[in-house]
Parts: structure tokens; C-alpha cells; sequence
């Protein structure tokens, strides 16, 4: 895999052009599975993410991502992002499935429990997936603010623009709890943005990305 070597040469490159603000990096485990749960702002968070861990994140992406802009899919197959079809029935399973083998395997998963973009900045309610995983896997979930990335890449675009960004991790989490429980699956998922919102300071809408999206209130 050419993790390693685009690694290589990536990060210094990111840290020359966009001086990545990091804080709570030794939070992420050294050794064994973690679910990396970050709020969503840019589609260049799985970039900037996996490039300032010292491990292999792995991340599930839609597929629009492997056929838009060719840097970013190209980025995208070279860090191991695994290909999704969102508009597969079976699609958000799919994902769970394929995120239960890379814990198992003791790697960490990158998950972005909004399930889509933030349309504005805000941090929106999350999706139950985040706490299947760790209830099923006892993985531990840390959390993850991204900040400022909606600033490189905004909606639109195809060009990076200069902006300085921050990525801040927080500690580790475990939950108990019945995978198969409706209550046990809002709970642990409401306590992850909670402490996805204490990291980013974003303001917080308990509804879903994806409706407000829908409904026109703001651009993709």
C-alpha cells in the first residue's frame, strides 16, 4: 500500500501550507482498534486527519468522492478509504460490516456520525452507527473536533485554498450497553456529540444534517 510513502511526503506538505493547529494526539491509542469520531465540516477532513495520526486511519467514503475531483479520489484510494454506494439499500450496513473487520483487525476506523457534511458550520445530530460499532466491538470511541477545514475546500470548489486548521482529540470513551438496544444506541451517540461539540465549540442543532440539507435551508 503507498500509505506510508504518500504519508511521507504529504505531511510536511500540509504543514507548510495549512500549519495544522494539533491538540490531544497521544488521546488516539498507540496499539489496537478506535473508533475516531469527528464532526464533518470538509471533504478534506479525511485528509487532514489520517495525515496528522502516527497510525493508518481507515475511513468509509461515498463514492462521488472516487469520481469528482481526481486529487481527492486519488488521495482517497491511496489511504485506504473503502468505497461506499450511498444509495444502496444496504448501504449504511455495508459500512458497519466493513468498519466491525477493520476493528477486529485492531486498526482504527474514522467515522463522521453527522453522516454528511455540515451545511453550515453547525454540529448536527449523529447517527446511531457510532454507537453500534463500539457496542458491538467494545472499541473505544475518541473523539475528534476538525477546525477551520470548511475553509479550504469550501462547497463548490476544486482548488485548496491557504487557511490555517486545527485538529483537537479528546479522551478516549467507553461505553456498555446492548448493541441491539434503540436507547442504549441515542444514548452512547448523544455522549459522543456531546464531547465532539465540547472540542469544537460548534454550536449544536438536534436535528439531522442531511434533512436541513433537504429542506433548502443552507447550500451543500
Amino acid at each position: 500500500m503507498l500509505y506510508p510513502a504518500l504519508k511521507f511526503v504529504s505531511v510536511p506538505v500540509m504543514h507548510a501550507l495549512w500549519r495544522p493547529r494539533m491538540e490531544g494526539r497521544e488521546h488516539v491509542p498507540a496499539h489496537g482498534p478506535a473508533i475516531l469520531a469527528s464532526n464533518h465540516l470538509s471533504v478534506l477532513d479525511s485528509f487532514f486527519m489520517p495525515a496528522v495520526v502516527p497510525r493508518m486511519v481507515r475511513f468509509v467514503a461515498k463514492k462521488e468522492y472516487f469520481t469528482g475531483n481526481p486529487l481527492v479520489a486519488a488521495w482517497m484510494r491511496a489511504m485506504g478509504a473503502m468505497e461506499i454506494d450511498r444509495e444502496n439499500v444496504s448501504a449504511a450496513q455495508d459500512m458497519l460490516d466493513a468498519a466491525v473487520e477493520v476493528l477486529k483487525a485492531g486498526e482504527l476506523f474514522g467515522i463522521y456520525p453527522e453522516g454528511t457534511r455540515s451545511p453550515d458550520g453547525r454540529l448536527y445530530r449523529g447517527k446511531v452507527g457510532v454507537a453500534w460499532l463500539t457496542l458491538t466491538t467494545g472499541a473505544p470511541v475518541v473523539p475528534v473536533a476538525m477546525l477551520g477545514t470548511e475553509k479550504v475546500l469550501p462547497p463548490g470548489t476544486t482548488v485548496p485554498r491557504l487557511h490555517s486548521i486545527g485538529v483537537r482529540f479528546g479522551e478516549p470513551m467507553t461505553f456498555t450497553g446492548d448493541p441491539g438496544s434503540a436507547r442504549d444506541r441515542r444514548r452512547v451517540t448523544d455522549e459522543v456529540m456531546a464531547a465532539i461539540q465540547r472540542l469544537s465549540g460548534q454550536e449544536y442543532v438536534p436535528r439531522y444534517g442531511a434533512s436541513v440539507k433537504g429542506a433548502g435551508e443552507a447550500g451543500v
